[in-house]
């Protein structure tokens, strides 16, 4: 008799984390998954913390809809980043658009379709570094090959809404290329190379473990408290080269000059968060959106300070070796632990190329918590 198969994780080789779905046999589409198997893909989520199951070209976004919200049995099923994607300010605002009929999962990619999901006529843009550092690669440096990472982050709205779980991302239309990129670290010239536009990766556990004792216990009592309506907040100002924060040079919008906003809404959360199922301790910072860091023992760094803080914890964790990159295929949906992880837009694409994505991500009904061991 043949052996039946079953749910399985195949890790990344190479990598410091992630892992390559194979569903069991007759199922498709992962939205099918009977309640044991779905158990066992979330814990492989949290585990592995990036999942990708290829060959999802065809997966529906009412199936992306229920797979990213059974990741988590708290969440109300709005989307993760509230009205504040299409806000006129927000550096979210051209990163994509919703699909019809299931406005939680979001079109993203790089230039014009016609039809899709019933939407006559939509012209995508990539984010790209260039209007987001606040020092651009230059002209000669483009034509080399180089890119940058964009933005080092979690999916949230950080503003009266809690970070989801998990997100989900479909490659549906990626443009057959063999090309790859090069980023340089400018700070300690080490270079990486990259698949054009690849999805960059690093594990909040493993930048907490990667911390000094004195540290772990400094992250472990400190709190982030970000901005109100922080995507706005920061849209005047430009981040450094690396993506990790933003340069301080008093270009963020006052917060008198916000739209109205409410001080029980704002987001203050633990630095670390603790992984239910690994019970693994994460260094969780959205470095971009940070506003204060209260600390154990009374202090509060203010926004220059707490950037620089930030900056500090989050470095080590983007060196070469502590990342991956996704090189997307047609048909690869990538499930990642955003509770656990942070991520990264890369590349950029020449005039003419094309990509379509599809992203879904659902804010959770409760904040990550640190469990103290």
């Amino acid at each position: 008799m043949p052996h039946k198969q079953e749910l399985e994780f195949i890790t990344i080789p190479d990598a410091p984390l992630g892992a390559i779905v194979t569903l069991p046999a007759g199922i498709i589409d992962p939205a099918d998954l009977n309640d044991e198997d779905f158990q066992k893909l979330k814990e492989g989520l949290l585990t592995h913390s990036v999942l990708v199951i290829p060959g999802q070209e065809n997966l529906s976004p009412r199936s992306q809809y229920k797979i990213t919200k059974r990741m988590d049995p708290t969440c109300e099923g709005g989307y993760g980043h509230s009205k504040e994607f299409r806000h006129d300010k927000s550096v979210l605002r051209r990163d994509g658009v919703s699909v019809p009929d299931q406005p939680q999962v979001q079109v993203l990619g790089q230039g014009t379709f016609k039809g899709h999901y019933g939407m006559d006529s939509i012209t995508l843009r990539h984010p790209t570094h260039f209007d987001f550092h606040q020092k651009p690669l230059t002209d000669d440096e483009v034509s080399n090959g180089y890119t940058r990472f964009y933005r080092w982050h979690i999916d949230s709205a950080l503003y009266g809404l809690s970070p989801p779980v998990c997100t989900t991302l479909l490659g549906i239309h990626v443009p057959k290329t063999t090309e790859t990129m090069k980023i340089k670290y400018e700070d300690t010239k080490e270079e990486i190379e990259i698949a054009q536009a690849g999805t960059a990766f690093f594990s909040g556990a493993n930048a907490f473990d990667a911390l000094s004792d004195e540290d772990k216990e400094l992250a472990l009592g400190t709190t982030v408290e970000y901005a109100p309506h922080p995507y706005i907040f920061i849209s005047p100002a430009r981040a450094t080269s690396d993506g990790v924060t933003m340069v301080s040079d008093c270009k963020e919008i006052p917060l008198s000059e916000l739209p109205e906003w409410e001080e029980s809404k704002v987001k203050r959360l633990p630095m670390v968060w603790t992984n239910p199922v690994t019970g693994r301790h994460q260094l969780q910072i959205h470095g971009a959106c940070i506003y204060k860091m209260p600390r154990p023992d009374g202090t509060i760094l203010q926004l220059e300070e707490a950037r620089k803080q930030a900056y500090r914890l989050i470095r080590p964790a983007i060196a070469p070796k502590n990342i991956y990159v996704h090189p997307w295929k047609k048909g690869d949906l990538a499930l990642f632990h955003n509770q656990g992880v942070l991520h990264s837009v890369t590349g950029q694409f020449a005039e003419g190329e094309t990509r379509l994505m599809h992203q879904c991500n659902i804010a959770s009904g409760v904040d990550p918590v640190t469990v103290r061991n």
